[in-house]
């Protein structure tokens, strides 16, 4: 790296802690590349929910830096991921975004392939060739409650820990009787970490989100992480009311600050997600039957967030495009016997984060325009209403410095 950009080591070095990072964070191309070497390569991606591929043959891509991956159902009804190269020469095998088909066959020269990628037909390849030597390379995957996640790992991480974790928060929200009633990816201009450090606060809100403001609190302690772990005491009483009524809700930040699960109040009277604050759906997604028992917040770095609330649930997935882009990803999922026009009404379920997304968009623009400025030098946090980012940015340091340490010590 050149002067203007130090090297990784040296940026980490001298990091300030409770404050933004250094401008190469935000926008140089090798350090881009080590987050996804050390990171998105490395760590478990949340993925698509599993009512996403809703029959056999149901099958989804996603592209994650160099790689691109398909996740398919099969006919036995497991949902496997494989790497979306065919055997042959290395052609992509499913092209679109998404589809329907009975196998996987390439378009190249139409080696064919089982769903669960073994490969079942291809042509004039001699009598000494082994078809069962070229299946489709697998790639890691869980279906954590009907939450799909995949790794490029070629031995992932434990998912154990937050798979046991989550599992009870989940669980009551029944995501495998849910169904997709709408999805939106947006591009924003901006580095993945400016998208996670928007996330992870509130400050911003009231001079931005009016309509998201009529349901989400403006109470730092929603979206933060406190230093010393503690709970107030109007929060701890809104935590012991959902876990009486069976929907568990206790504060639980885990793997060293990788995810976190807490069931949050929504706004006064509000129970879901919309202009009104009235529920959105009439009929409910799970079992949660504290009516106000506001949102289920779960984040897992560096891919997803999320809100499950008792009518309905949201899933987000972050996925870096460029050094300067990111792609945001929203699912909304309802009730599967929920019908559109009756139990709920398209507009009116998604016009909230539809809005909310789109000026977090541009928040994430502006400032990486500003970022991009020879005169941009990193600030300080707000210690009350910046924690979550604070935690962020603490968790992405430490991971980085613990992933390079090894190459760092072998150059010495």
């Amino acid at each position: 790296m050149s002067a203007t950009h130090p090297n990784l080591h040296d940026l980490l070095a001298r990091r300030v802690p409770g404050q933004a990072l250094e401008q190469p964070f935000y926008t140089a191309p090798e350090i881009y590349q080590q987050d996804l070497e050390q990171i998105f390569y490395r760590e478990w991606l949340y993925a698509i929910p599993a009512c996403q591929l809703a029959k056999a043959g149901s099958y989804a891509t996603l592209r994650v830096g160099a790689y691109n991956i398909v996740i398919v159902k099969g006919r036995d009804g497991e949902i496997r991921a494989f790497h979306n190269s065919c055997r042959h020469r290395g052609s992509i095998v499913c092209k679109a975004r998404e589809g329907q088909v009975a196998k996987l066959v390439c378009p190249y020269h139409q080696w064919t392939y089982d769903l669960d990628g073994k490969l079942i037909w291809a042509n004039s390849m001699g009598p000494d060739f082994d078809p069962t030597q070229h299946g489709l390379r697998g790639v890691a995957l869980r279906n954590l409650n009907g939450l799909i996640y995949v790794c490029l790992a070629d031995n992932p991480p434990d998912f154990e820990d937050f798979a046991r974790q989550a599992e009870p928060y989940l669980a009551v929200h029944d995501l495998s009787d849910a169904k997709v009633a709408h999805t939106s990816s947006i591009i924003e201009k901006g580095n993945w970490k400016l998208v996670w450090e928007n996330n992870r606060e509130c400050y911003h809100c009231s001079g931005n989100h009016p309509a998201l403001c009529r349901s989400f609190p403006l109470d730092p302690e929603v979206a933060g992480v406190s230093a010393d772990g503690s709970i107030s005491a109007r929060l701890q009483a809104h935590f012991d009311a959902c876990a009486a009524a069976g929907a568990p809700a206790q504060f639980r930040l885990g793997g060293d600050g990788q995810f976190r699960l807490a069931r949050m109040p929504l706004q006064e009277t509000a129970v879901s997600y919309t202009m009104d604050g009235k529920a959105a759906v009439a009929r409910p997604l799970g079992r949660v039957a504290k009516p106000d028992a506001g949102s289920l917040l779960v984040f897992h770095y560096p891919s997803t967030w999320n809100h499950f609330l008792p009518d309905h649930a949201l899933t987000f997935r972050v996925t870096p495009i460029s050094p300067t882009e990111t792609e945001v990803t929203t699912t909304w999922l309802v009730h599967k016997d929920a019908v559109e026009g009756v139990d709920y009404d398209l507009k009116r379920l998604t016009e909230v984060w539809i809005a909310t997304n789109d000026e977090d968009r541009e928040i994430v623009e502006t400032n990486q325009e500003g970022i991009f400025s020879p005169a941009y030098v990193p600030g300080p946090y707000s210690p009350d209403w910046e924690s979550g980012v604070i935690q962020f940015i603490d968790w992405y340091a430490a991971w980085m410095e613990r992933a390079t340490a090894p190459a760092r010590m072998a150059a010495e």
